[in-house]
């Protein structure tokens, strides 16, 4: 198998473990607090990566380099993003908080004007209309012409979570932490703030053994064994292009699994609002792709 192959399908292989993550979102918040499941997917999350980290030999600089950035980007990821997300996720059924979710990458363009210094282009500002028109199908949940959103908090936090991931990648453009090993760090300064917080708020309950597969599921696959792949992805492509347009193929897979296993009917809004959203994500791809060779 070609490099380019086998980067693919570790590619494929982390869109399919993230188009399961919203029905496991849904399911584990049945069970518990957004608090809750933060912090156990999290220990989860930072136990994986750092057997990973320890098998790969860097262990030592990770223990000695690099927290100083990790002071400041573990607050922002895992802590303040998967808070805001799994509250957003409490509040809305999956499948908006999914759409609303995929609305990052174009907060990351539009947020890149005043922190680089880049400049938006034409394209960019169309792709923003178009997407942020199918926001606000599903916020109204295609009461277009209705400014009272059926959960402007759940909303609210959705679209905050889209803007705190946006920040967290920009700021750490200049990162130069191997990917694992910020990883690990970054959940090496969550997890002790988590536990606070959970110490000091609703406490940790036994809540059945359901509640913790779900919440070891979501600290696996979304946060670490996902990651990894992607990684491994977008580290052996040798167009960064080829990968990152599968992304496309995640939220139809997770409106499926949410009816399916979760049992929510598949609104028209979402179905419309999501349509859009990814119409806008494509014509921002496109302009990115490099042209074909003559």
């Amino acid at each position: 198998m070609t490099r380019d192959g086998q980067a693919m399908l570790y590619g494929l292989g982390a869109v399919a473990l993230w188009s399961t993550v919203a029905t496991a979102f849904k399911v584990a918040l049945g069970y518990m607090s957004p608090l809750e499941l933060m912090w156990l997917a999290s220990l989860v999350s930072w136990a994986l990566i750092g057997l990973l980290v320890a098998r790969q030999g860097l262990m030592g600089q990770a223990l000695r380099h690099g927290w100083r950035t990790a002071a400041w980007a573990g607050l922002m990821n895992p802590v303040a993003y998967y808070l805001v997300l799994f509250g957003a996720y409490d509040r809305l059924p999956g499948q908006e908080a999914m759409a609303l979710n995929y609305t990052w990458a174009l907060a990351m363009a539009f947020l890149a004007v005043p922190i680089l210094g880049q400049r938006l282009t034409r394209m960019d500002v169309v792709a923003g209309l178009i997407a942020y028109a199918g926001v606000w199908v599903i916020a109204t949940r295609g009461a277009v012409f209705d400014v009272a959103f059926a959960d402007p908090l759940g909303v609210g936090m959705a679209l905050a979570s889209t803007l705190i991931w946006a920040l967290y990648w920009l700021l750490n453009a200049r990162d130069h932490r191997p990917p694992l090993v910020a990883q690990w760090q970054n959940f090496s300064v969550g997890v002790p703030v988590l536990t606070v917080l959970l110490l000091a708020g609703p406490g940790l309950e036994w809540h059945g053994w359901p509640a913790l597969g779900a919440g070891v599921y979501v600290g696996l696959f979304e946060m670490g064994i996902a990651f990894v792949l992607w990684q491994l992805a977008v580290h052996g492509v040798s167009r960064t292009s080829r990968v990152s347009n599968l992304i496309f193929l995640s939220p139809p897979v997770s409106l499926l699994l949410l009816y399916l296993v979760v049992g929510e009917p598949i609104l028209a809004s979402t179905l419309v609002g999501l349509v859009l959203i990814l119409a806008g994500l494509g014509l921002q791809q496109w302009q990115k792709a490099p042209a074909a060779p003559q």
